[in-house]
């Protein structure tokens, strides 16, 4: 098995569209990682002179082949990395076009292992000479290290496809594809996926110069699902530059920050196309508008196809999103946990938090039905304030008699009344409470290690400001839209919706909690898809604590 790999398609464009899956499952049996496309047409490795790069004109075809090999290589290999390379696509003619794209090979983000090619020999004396072709050709374009492997691919294809094959092979006339020296898209382009590649990498067929890119950032993020799980603006953008300068170096690439709708787009003279889908034509035509009223020309809108998500369950969308992507993510570890060493092997503790409102106490409920000793954190803290006992008597010191019941026990009401608003005085009672309420929880633990329980969740809304972490091996946090929330804490509790949001306010936000997350759930859909992500969550956990013997 090889980690990255390039694959050369040779068929004929009339017949490629129908060889591209079969071509992509074999190759995803031997490479793992990163896979780079190089298409040349009836490139022929079989003929008695060693071909050599060329350019090959930019044709409609040539664009619905793109979209065509991106959504096979969701449906088939969606594991793997696929980059299509389109250095060698470009418009032919004038005295400045060098003879070959490739006046030195260009260089790959990920250095190739393997070659592959579809290129079929016409008979068994033929595959030395073809590996040899393939070897030199493949060298002129990409720097490869020396005595690279080489594997030509034979895939077996259906005979209804081979009739069709026939049927295309007769000679057709391409349609040349309309270019653009300035091309703009905008997008998320979280979780770099196969969506968002085809919209790449037709924006970089259309640009023959400069293509401006606005990805959302802030404000622009606030409406979208699972949103404390989008990754970081950096990181995006940084994904976004290393794909665009494998699939096609010579173009000028700029990547600006998208905080409204239409950014650039509405002020850039220079564009000319907008990149948009089906899906997001509305938007680009509100941009034409927009560079109206700016006095600007408006841009061509050139769309493109939405690619479905065979994989899709049911809470995602039909279309392959980033926001599914995300979805699949709930459940999963994030990031490894850290180093526990000063915690005993078991019980393995995970310590579970959330805002007011996410659900945490019933995915708590599902984890002890699992098996797992449910540490109520909110019943520990009742515990803390009991009659007699040393908490109590510094808080009634420090607070007044005035904050008791006529049976003398505290009014927690009364004492939150005291505190509200007031961050000094709310940093004294939790200097009182929480370390008593962590003794409380190491002994709670220390109880079901005697009787040789695996696993512990201590259920804590403060477990992150408290300082709790090192009390656990793994953090899991839920998260709900803060609408949801909402909504919830004022059916729930009688609040009104004003006093809700100061409640949720007072708390750390979700995303700066799943900073510090290793595992994420969402209760925001039915109890059932909860119920999907715990048993997955937990199914995880085993195995990780398989992997970590009790005497480690």
């Amino acid at each position: 098995m090889f980690s990255t790999g390039i694959l050369v398609l040779t068929s004929p464009l009339q017949t490629l569209p129908l060889r591209i899956a079969p071509v992509l499952s074999s190759a995803a049996q031997l490479v793992d990682r990163t896979l780079y496309v190089h298409l040349h047409p009836g490139l022929n490795l079989g003929s008695a002179v060693q071909p050599r790069p060329v350019f090959i004109p930019p044709v409609v075809e040539l664009s619905t082949l793109i979209t065509r090999l991106y959504s096979n290589a969701a449906d088939v290999c969606g594991h793997l990395d696929v980059r299509v390379l389109l250095t060698n696509i470009r418009a032919c003619g004038g005295s400045t076009t060098p003879n070959t794209p490739f006046p030195t090979p260009h260089h790959l983000f990920h250095s190739p292992e393997v070659v592959l090619t579809d290129f079929a020999p016409q008979d068994s004396l033929q595959p030395h000479e073809v590996t040899q072709y393939l070897e030199k050709y493949t060298c002129c374009c990409y720097a490869c290290k020396p005595n690279i492997p080489l594997v030509l691919l034979q895939p077996q294809l259906l005979k209804q496809q081979e009739k069709e094959d026939c049927l295309m092979n007769e000679e057709k006339k391409a349609e040349p594809l309309e270019t653009y020296s300035d091309v703009v898209v905008g997008g998320t382009f979280d979780r770099l996926h196969g969506a968002h590649k085809t919209l790449l990498s037709i924006s970089c067929l259309l640009a023959s110069r400069r293509i401006v890119i606005g990805v959302c950032d802030r404000a622009m993020l606030k409406k979208k699902v699972l949103k404390e799980l989008i990754e970081p603006y950096s990181v995006r953008v940084q994904k976004l530059q290393e794909f665009l300068k494998d699939t096609k170096p010579s173009l000028q690439v700029e990547i600006v920050p998208l905080e409204d709708p239409f950014g650039v787009s509405v002020v850039d003279p220079q564009l000319k196309c907008i990149v948009v889908s089906e899906e997001t034509k509305k938007g680009g035509e509100a941009v034409n508008r927009k560079r109206l009223e700016n006095g600007l020309p408006a841009l061509v809108l050139h769309e493109i196809l939405l690619l479905k998500d065979i994989h899709r369950n049911e809470i995602e969308e039909e279309k392959i999103s980033s926001s599914s992507l995300r979805s699949r993510l709930l459940g999963t570890l994030l990031r490894p946990p850290k180093d526990s060493s000063h915690l005993p092997p078991r019980p393995y503790v995970i310590g579970l938090t959330g805002g007011s409102g996410s659900g945490k106490s019933s995915i708590a409920k599902q984890l002890e039905a699992l098996g797992a000793v449910w540490i109520d954190c909110d019943k520990l803290g009742h515990e803390v304030y009991q009659l007699g006992g040393d908490a109590y008597h510094r808080v009634l010191r420090e607070f007044g008699s005035e904050i008791l019941n006529k049976d003398k026990t505290i009014n927690r009401r009364a004492l939150g009344k005291k505190v509200f608003g007031n961050q000094e005085r709310l940093k004294c009672l939790t200097d009182i409470v929480w370390p008593e309420i962590a003794k409380l929880v190491m002994k709670r633990i220390s109880q079901a290690r005697d009787e040789g329980k695996q696993v512990c969740v201590v259920d804590a809304a403060v477990l992150l400001e408290a300082g709790w972490t090192d009390l656990v091996h793994e953090v899991w946090v839920t998260i709900i839209p803060e609408e949801e929330a909402v909504l919830r804490i004022t059916e729930r509790d009688g609040v009104s919706t004003e006093d809700a949001l100061h409640r949720l306010q007072s708390q750390w936000s979700d995303g700066k909690q799943v900073e510090h997350a290793n595992v994420v759930l969402s209760t925001l859909w039915e109890p059932e898809v909860t119920q999907k992500q715990v048993l997955k969550a937990w199914s995880l956990l085993q195995e990780r604590i398989e992997q970590k013997p009790e005497g480690l």
